[in-house]
């Protein structure tokens, strides 16, 4: 029996599939979650999970920050990338980051059966039309989503606040901590990052599309 996660933040597309997918593979198991928080917990508790079929826009994956972040935390996990972009430049990145395949989310589901079959198979699935342009992709620079991934939960919100512009007296509140912790995570922040003050932190946060994972 197939097991799998399907992570979108769209409840009716997550439905669709997920109806799709048990009419054409017999006895398939589904998990649904909605954001990058939801993920990682479901991630937690499956046991024996053969595939992650996960949207890079949920709220807290910041593009490829949440499928890098699965993949540190969860190496064992086959990770499917789905999304309304084919753009040839981010499928690249997503499958130079550790993804094993990339689906279109327009795909009709004999296509995500396809997809599913082939990586569950050990191959890298594509589609047709995206192979040789991906394939043409100069390698992709991820050298600052691996580093903001190696910040600690506390340090990635603390980032956060820092792009939305809070004030260390206003994260401390927000955190329920003190300034002086706010102040260390921010030292931290900064030698990870390997950048120097609060301006270059909000560039990074800006450029990586960085969103406070929900926790709801």
């Amino acid at each position: 029996m197939i097991s799998l996660v399907i992570a979108d933040d769209h409840p009716l597309f997550r439905s669709a599939l997920s109806s799709a997918l048990r009419s054409e593979i017999e006895g398939i198991n589904i998990v649904e979650s909605h954001d990058l928080d939801s993920t990682l917990q479901c991630l937690k508790q499956q046991i024996d999970l053969d595939l992650l079929l996960l949207d890079l826009n949920m709220p807290g994956s910041g593009d490829l920050f949440g499928l890098i972040q699965i993949r540190k935390n969860f190496p064992d996990v086959p990770v499917a990338v789905i999304s309304g972009s084919e753009d040839s430049a981010m499928v690249a990145m997503v499958i130079d980051a550790g993804a094993l395949g990339f689906i279109p989310k327009t795909s009709e589901p004999a296509t995500y059966v396809k997809a599913i079959h082939a990586i569950l198979a050990g191959d890298i699935w594509l589609p047709d039309g995206l192979r040789v342009e991906v394939a043409n992709q100069p390698k992709p620079d991820l050298s600052m989503q691996n580093k903001v991934a190696e910040l600690t939960p506390q340090q990635y919100k603390v980032l956060c606040y820092l792009h939305e512009g809070l004030l260390n007296k206003q994260i401390a509140y927000e955190l329920s901590i003190s300034e002086a912790t706010v102040k260390a995570h921010i030292t931290a922040i900064f030698r990870k990052l390997e950048i120097n003050n609060r301006t270059q932190a909000v560039l990074v946060a800006s450029n990586l599309k960085l969103q406070m994972v929900s926790t709801g």
